[in-house]
């Protein structure tokens, strides 16, 4: 690992850092499942001091609903962020519009309902931490700047808080780290979603900004992106239309670590979490 970006697993560097964890897109209940059955652990382990999730896809693989929801706060969770998929189930709009807890991009058209972005208390006396959701638009809706976005966003909020995490929810990797660079030391953090499969790319940027372009899928792996296996196939192979339904089977926790100093708002660590581990032998039988 590079100097840079050393980190010692379960521990705290200092007083002055904040361990915030980022939980990769859940899909469907056996995502909620295991963030509920596993969270409390993970916080323990790591001495995690905030968390953020996002749950786009909790309601059935796609959309959002109060119940699931409740059960990632429930868990542990802080703040829960969207993506393109928040819309998608009708019964959410309300709760949506209200909740504190919950995110949208922000850079969808002014007038939409939700918020992009919001300022929470950090615990022991560590100030406050920016969460900010920002949708691309390469391969995606052609909705308002997320760049010109984030700036706006960091010039509202940068008397409230020095710690800044920005959920990028995109579909192209060129996309997400242009963003990256465009704010290595205005933010502390930018962590992919969307896509669903989670890369290695971890790092600090040069002014002090954590990046990772996907940090991956919380639900079923035996799936094509938490799809069931078959109808995404039939969806490939024969171009038509096929009932989108969740995959239930082979569940990992995705996420990422981040460890941020919150006097100068950079970061001092990123690792990488995927549990458990893929079977990487030929099964017997």
């Amino acid at each position: 690992m590079n100097e840079n970006n050393r980190f010692t697993k379960g521990t705290r560097m200092s007083a002055k850092t904040a361990n915030i964890l980022f939980i990769g897109d859940v899909v469907g209940n056996s995502g909620l499942q295991i963030v509920s059955r596993m969270l409390k652990g993970f916080i323990s382990k790591y001495e995690v001091d905030f968390v953020i999730c996002n749950g786009e896809n909790a309601h059935n693989g796609k959309g959002m609903s109060l119940e699931a929801l409740n059960q990632m706060l429930e868990a542990g969770v802080d703040v829960v962020t969207g993506g393109n998929h928040t819309w998608n189930n009708f019964n959410f709009f309300e709760t949506l519009k209200t909740h504190e807890r919950v995110l949208r991009p922000q850079n969808y058209p002014k007038g939409t309902y939700g918020k992009g972005h919001g300022v929470y208390k950090l615990p022991r006396g560590l100030g406050n931490i920016t969460v900010l959701n920002l949708q691309g638009r390469t391969f995606m809706y052609p909705i308002d700047c997320p760049f010109r976005t984030a700036d706006w966003v960091i010039k509202q909020t940068k008397e409230q808080s020095s710690l800044v995490v920005v959920d990028f929810h995109a579909e192209a990797t060129a996309e997400k780290l242009a963003l990256a660079w465009y704010l290595d030391g205005k933010v502390s953090a930018i962590i992919g979603t969307h896509t669903h499969v989670q890369t290695a790319d971890e790092r600090i940027f040069p002014k002090g900004t954590a990046y990772l372009t996907d940090v991956g899928m919380t639900g079923p792996h035996l799936s094509v992106i938490g799809m069931q296996v078959k109808s995404a196939v039939d969806r490939m192979l024969y171009q038509t239309p096929h009932k989108y339904e969740c995959a239930t089977d082979d569940v990992h926790l995705s996420a990422v670590l981040l460890t941020l100093d919150v006097e100068t708002g950079k970061a001092v660590g990123i690792e990488r979490i995927f549990y458990p581990e893929f079977e990487t032998t030929v099964p017997q039988g």
